[in-house]
């Protein structure tokens, strides 16, 4: 058995954070805040504008504003090579 995230980060999906600013129907001058993640692929997000359209269509705060984040946590790894030996005691 694998691990969902795993196996998403081996085909092209990275981890991806949207920041989502929204207005509550019953509090329409209160700005509130939503933290939503999964694992989706940059540019398009699929996954993510899956997820605000249902949004739209289901809850009915209205949308402020929405910031993304986005990495590939699987990467070739960076690495420089030191000459010397550093003694530990």
């Amino acid at each position: 058995m694998s691990d969902r995230a795993f196996v998403a980060q081996l085909e092209g999906y990275g981890l991806t954070t949207a920041e989502i600013h929204y207005y509550r129907p019953d509090a329409p001058s209160l700005l509130q805040l939503f933290i939503w993640q999964d694992y989706d692929r940059a540019p398009d997000f699929p996954v993510l504008f899956g997820f605000l359209d249902h949004w739209h269509c289901e809850i009915e705060a209205s949308l402020h504003s929405v910031r993304i984040a986005h990495g590939t946590l699987i990467r070739p790894a960076e690495w420089r090579a030191i000459d010397g030996i550093i003694p530990l005691q």
